[in-house]
């Protein structure tokens, strides 16, 4: 069990190189958004989904409706449905872990985890504590960076680009993986379209329209077919 853990540890170390500057920035963000830095660790339990939590601070004071922020939180996330596919949650034998589990599913905890060879399996135990380190590193960075953003001045401005930077970052791993073009031109052209239709709505508006058309290509191959976009090789002359 001990070697399971500290396999787990070992095996998530790349992952704290990106997780702890983005929690260190939401916890700085939070604070100067004019939080109490004990609200970090709140909303980093409670919600702990990074995108989300950065979405939230804005739903929060800007007003949002509940129903707003439902649907907005259901299309940032929807992708965890078809993670808890091939999860290997059922490795875990506890039912209060297997509920923690589905709990703590993050992009960085099923990358880590559907990385494992197809002949082999995860332990219970290596599965349950990826997830934990993963949330530790989270929340606890989470926690350094409010307190130590009490003492930044209100002057420094742009911590709220994490997000941008972070919807950036995964947009392009996506890319790497399925250069389809189409992909990215029908997201941004929707945003324009969203932009001038509904202008106060722009990201409900626009993740909805995009999720309408992923589950049309999905169950329409013929539709998928005909909208993918690729760049053909080049040739060189020899």
């Amino acid at each position: 069990m001990r070697a399971e853990i500290i396999k787990a540890v070992r095996t998530c170390m790349p992952i704290a190189v990106g997780v702890v500057p983005l929690g260190l920035a939401f916890g700085v963000l939070m604070v100067q958004t004019g939080f109490d830095w004990w609200w970090t660790p709140i909303f980093s339990i409670v919600i702990y989904a990074g995108s989300m939590e950065f979405l939230a601070i804005s739903m929060v004071t800007g007003g949002v409706t509940p129903a707003v922020a439902a649907v907005t939180g259901f299309m940032v996330n929807f992708r965890h449905i078809f993670y808890g596919l091939t999860f290997p949650r059922d490795e875990i034998s506890s039912r209060l872990g297997r509920a923690y589990s589905t709990y703590a599913l993050t992009d960085e905890s099923y990358a880590v985890l559907s990385a494992f060879p197809r002949n082999s399996r995860p332990s219970g135990v290596f599965v349950f504590s990826v997830q934990l380190y993963c949330q530790v590193l989270w929340v606890g960075s989470g926690i350094i960076g409010a307190v130590a953003g009490q003492a930044i001045p209100p002057s420094v401005k742009g911590l709220e680009f994490a997000l941008v930077a972070l919807f950036i970052v995964l947009a392009i791993d996506s890319f790497q993986n399925n250069k389809d073009y189409s992909l990215p031109l029908s997201a941004a052209a929707l945003g324009i379209l969203a932009s001038f239709l509904f202008p106060g709505q722009l990201l409900m508006v626009a993740l909805s329209a995009y999720f309408v058309l992923l589950v049309v290509r999905y169950f329409s191959p013929r539709i998928d077919n005909a909208l993918i976009l690729r760049r053909e090789p080049t040739c060189q002359a020899e």
